[in-house]
């Protein structure tokens, strides 16, 4: 049965949305690779499509040659003006402030003090993501960052997320709910631009790397066991846009 959403307690992330310069291309691509159907909807700058898995909303899809291709991640929150005014106090940056998506909610676009940029979601008609946490859709969001002490003070700072911080990864919990994790760059990552990163659920990490590849992406991160978490894999779709998948350990 489909893991069926119809709410998300602030400080959750409830959507995601690729950003990409051929859009019919990376439909082509994901909906080969997970399965997904799409649904396209005409919007005043051009056409927004769905992704979607069991008639239920897992993300979206749309053109923009301005930009490199990128996933967004969306947290939830209660209010997306008392909240990005939060992170301008916190020391982000606000890429968009906040602005009204028709009748279905209100948002706003941040780059957090070390450039990460995520989008804040105050719902109105669409809570985000209607199918989540099983497969072929999001199951986690990570984030990538030069200074893993003061994303965790900021984060914590400006969502109240409960951080378990370790040497090499702190997990991220709204209540006891784990919704994501963050981890610092290494050396060998100078010069990569701190980003949040969205995990896909699949059955077989192996045979997905090798289906993505054979579709055009490329592999950066072969297929990888995290002990009692699950085996996983890095990837960039045809036009660029990273994205995790992850056979998660039973």
């Amino acid at each position: 049965m489909p893991v069926v959403v119809d709410k998300y307690e602030p400080g959750m992330f409830c959507w995601i949305e690729l950003a990409t310069n051929d859009a019919a291309a990376s439909k082509s691509f994901y909906t080969s690779l997970f399965g997904w159907d799409t649904s396209d909807m005409p919007v005043p700058d051009g056409v927004y499509t769905m992704l979607q898995k069991d008639g239920h909303d897992l993300g979206a899809l749309y053109q923009n040659k301005d930009a490199p291709p990128n996933w967004a991640s969306y947290v939830a929150v209660a209010s997306a003006d008392d909240s990005a005014k939060k992170a301008q106090a916190l020391g982000a940056n606000l890429i968009a402030p906040p602005f009204d998506v028709m009748d279905v909610g209100r948002m706003a676009v941040v780059a957090d003090p070390q450039g990460a940029t995520f989008c804040l979601w105050q719902a109105k008609k669409h809570i985000g993501a209607t199918i989540r946490g099983e497969t072929g859709t999001l199951c986690w969001n990570e984030l990538m960052t030069p200074d893993i002490a003061a994303a965790n003070d900021f984060y914590a700072k400006l969502f109240g997320w409960n951080l378990r911080p370790s040497r090499e990864y702190t997990e991220i919990s709204v209540g006891t709910v784990g919704v994501g994790g963050m981890m610092q760059m290494t050396s060998d990552m100078q010069g990569m631009p701190s980003s949040w990163t969205p995990y896909f659920a699949v059955d077989d990490c192996d045979a997905t790397a090798d289906k993505a590849k054979s579709l055009g992406a490329q592999v950066y991160v072969k297929p990888t066991d995290i002990p009692n978490v699950g085996r996983f894999a890095v990837i960039g779709d045809p036009q660029g846009a990273m994205f995790d998948i992850i056979k998660l350990a039973m």
